[in-house]
């Protein structure tokens, strides 16, 4: 099974249109890899409707690594989707 169909089995996806690396690069270029990271943690987490476990496998990090990271971006005064 390929990533693209597990991402839609573990996570409520709202928009299935998938852009080309082409396509998204040079939306990325200008922005700091901390930046394009937070921005794909926070909007895996939303598609996973908070569920850090689920998230996490698709992220490919450890449920560890994605608390850490959640507890950073809440120190910044940054909106976290709950999970629940």
């Amino acid at each position: 099974m390929n990533q693209e169909f597990q991402i839609k089995d573990q996570c409520s996806v709202q928009d299935q249109a998938a852009l080309t690396p082409d396509a998204v690069v040079p939306l990325l270029v200008g922005s700091t890899v901390d930046e394009i990271e937070r921005e794909l943690v926070l909007q895996t987490l939303a598609r996973c409707d908070g569920n850090r476990t689920r998230a996490a496998r698709v992220l490919g990090v450890s449920v560890r690594t994605l608390r850490n990271k959640i507890w950073q971006y809440t120190t910044m005064g940054l909106d976290v989707p709950d999970h629940g």
